[in-house]
């Protein structure tokens, strides 16, 4: 849904001459732009001549920090997916000029489908028809863990080796940064993934948020439920698959909990699957041994539980604008218990 008619972000006489340089005859005149969704989050328009339709993504206005909003890293990773097993859409073009129009973006073929992050909308399609997109947006999890990195140009994308210290330490650091109260049980969430950290793990590509309503899926008559791209590939990096899997199922129990933390309510709908169903789905398509889930599901808990800290003292600093943010402080204790009962062993 189009939450805006207009093109606040983006210089649209600008980006059209530029695009012209760059894909000739991609687009005609005049053009007008549409935000798709904006906020805190990447700035994405659609852009259309009135006969052909692409899509323009950028960074938040005023953001300053490349790194967490990096439109060349989504750029790259799609590119390189597109013959793969992965749905992804065409990109057309890459402009790290911020001159063009005060940030980096890039430009990619529209889409069909609906990013499905409500309940409500899945109950419209009924049981049998959830319970077989969630399975899809499941064994195409297995498909993306599947591709060999160095084969489509990633091998250089990340680095694998030591990837979940690295995350651990990450957000032990982070959360250091924004301590300002007693959070109950945190410190001794972050001793048991220490204590638990596997001695192995594998590398292969991983989204970074990898959820269903960052995948738009075609219900139309003709599109039979089919997940036609996977999206939102700022945190995309080499690492470990488990990792993907994990912050999917946190999402999942973060719903199933209730509460200001839940990001997507989604899999409340009747027929998606348990956590239990996904896990075995995935692991009879990957072939992987899941037995160090509790670790993963463990560290998907800290590291959410860790933003909203940092979200929650940044509201409590009156950093924050816009409503939403009442309740994040609570929910920060639920997600560490939920830590804490996954890494129970």
């Amino acid at each position: 849904m189009v939450d805006s008619e207009r093109g606040d972000g983006l210089d649209l006489d600008a980006v059209g001459a530029w695009l012209a340089g760059e894909v000739p005859g991609l687009l005609g005149e005049p053009l007008t732009a549409s935000l798709i969704t904006g906020g805190k989050s990447n700035l994405t328009y659609r852009v259309t001549d009135g006969a052909t339709e692409v899509v323009v993504r950028r960074p938040p206005m005023g953001h300053v920090l490349a790194t967490a909003h990096d439109m060349g890293r989504e750029y790259r990773v799609m590119k390189a997916l597109a013959d793969t097993a992965v749905p992804v859409p065409v990109v057309h073009a890459h402009c790290d000029d911020v001159d063009v129009t005060g940030a980096p973006f890039y430009v990619m073929a529209s889409v069909p489908g609906t990013p499905y992050s409500r309940a409500s909308q899945l109950e419209e399609l009924g049981a049998e028809r959830t319970r077989a997109i969630a399975e899809r947006l499941t064994d195409t999890l297995v498909d993306l863990h599947a591709v060999d990195p160095a084969s489509v140009g990633l091998a250089e994308f990340g680095r694998p080796d030591g990837y979940l210290e690295r995350q651990l330490r990450r957000w032990r650091k982070q959360l250091d940064a924004s301590r300002s109260r007693d959070i109950p049980g945190i410190d001794e969430l972050a001793t048991q993934l220490d204590r638990q950290l596997p001695s192995h793990s594998e590398g292969t590509i991983v989204h970074g948020d990898y959820r269903l309503d960052n995948a738009l899926v075609d219900s139309t008559p003709s599109g039979g439920d089919r997940i036609t791209a996977v999206l939102d590939w700022e945190m995309s990096t080499l690492g470990d698959p488990l990792t993907d899997v994990a912050l999917m199922l946190a999402y999942q129990q973060m719903a199933m909990a209730g509460g200001g933390a839940a990001v997507t309510d989604a899999p409340l709908a009747p027929g998606y699957p348990s956590p239990d169903d996904i896990l075995q789905r995935y692991a009879a398509g990957s072939g992987r041994d899941l037995g160090a889930m509790g670790f993963h599901v463990g560290l998907a808990f800290f590291k959410l539980a860790v933003i909203l800290e940092g979200i929650h003292f940044r509201h409590s600093q009156g950093q924050t604008r816009g409503g939403g943010f009442d309740g994040l402080g609570d929910a920060v204790v639920v997600l560490v218990a939920a830590g804490l009962e996954a890494t129970r062993v």
